[in-house]
């Protein structure tokens, strides 16, 4: 029995045991968290190399019922851990009894960035996230201020996460190969408990920021200011040039010129 990739789905199974073998090893079970939970583990490619590791306890949540049956059968380590569900759409917070957990996956790449977005939501459970991205989303995520690249994902993963970016995957690696590559990083919490601000308005202030990221951040933000004139050197920058702390340092900045009434 084998499951043929679905194409609806974003299906691409990698099949070199090597590159599995070495994405596996990219977890690193950091802040001692040894729950992991596999998203899309397909055949189970990935999910062997989990499963060989000494003291993990893996589960898997699979959105495909071909996947769920494979994986039932010929994965007997995985007896009562396969979750046949959404991610996106499941209250993750009971998945290990309320305990800290890994994320780890080849993602679905039509679905990754919004994987990254929930993992941030419950950064205080997810301590780390590793996993393939499509080559262009990972470097996204783990770009630095001052490229084109650096965007809105960029700043609120990194607002929470240490990002290293590890390699890339050649494309004749999967089956179905993908039109593009793909890159693996790895995310892990940092010491943010909480940023210094409205963490709610320094969201609004990123998206609105890189929504005209061709504008200046006094323009970007204009709506913000309530017609308040601003003045300062990080106004005059675009939002490609600003960190997470001067993100932080803006949010505040806005919130005084335009107090809650």
């Amino acid at each position: 029995m084998s499951v043929q990739p679905k194409k609806h789905l974003g299906q691409h199974f990698l099949t070199d045991k090597n590159m599995c073998r070495k994405i596996a090893d990219q977890f690193i079970e950091s802040h001692d968290c040894h729950n992991v939970l596999e998203i899309g583990p397909g055949m189970g490619a990935l999910t062997d190399f989990l499963l060989k590791r000494e003291g993990l306890n893996v589960k898997v949540m699979e959105i495909d019922r071909d996947s769920v049956a494979y994986l039932e059968e010929h994965k007997p380590k995985l007896k009562d851990k396969i979750y046949s569900a959404d991610f996106l759409k499941t209250d993750i917070t009971q998945l290990f009894d309320g305990e800290p957990f890994a994320v780890v996956g080849n993602f679905p790449y039509n679905i990754s960035s919004q994987i990254i977005f929930k993992c941030i939501e419950n950064r205080d459970l997810v301590p780390e996230i590793m996993g393939m991205f499509q080559k262009e989303m990972a470097e996204r995520i783990a770009e630095k201020p001052g490229t084109k690249v650096y965007g809105i994902i960029s700043v609120l993963t990194q607002a929470f996460y240490d990002i290293e970016y590890c390699f890339t995957v050649d494309a004749q690696m999967f089956n179905p190969p993908p039109k593009v590559q793909s890159g693996v990083i790895r995310c892990v919490r940092n010491s943010t408990q909480k940023l210094a601000c409205d963490e709610k308005l320094f969201i609004q202030i990123v998206k609105a920021s890189f929504n005209q990221r061709r504008k200046t951040i006094r323009n970007s933000v204009k709506g913000f200011l309530k017609g308040n004139v601003v003045e300062g050197p990080i106004f005059t920058l675009r939002p490609e040039r600003l960190s997470v702390e001067d993100f932080v340092y803006l949010t505040n900045l806005i919130e005084k010129l335009t107090p809650v009434d």
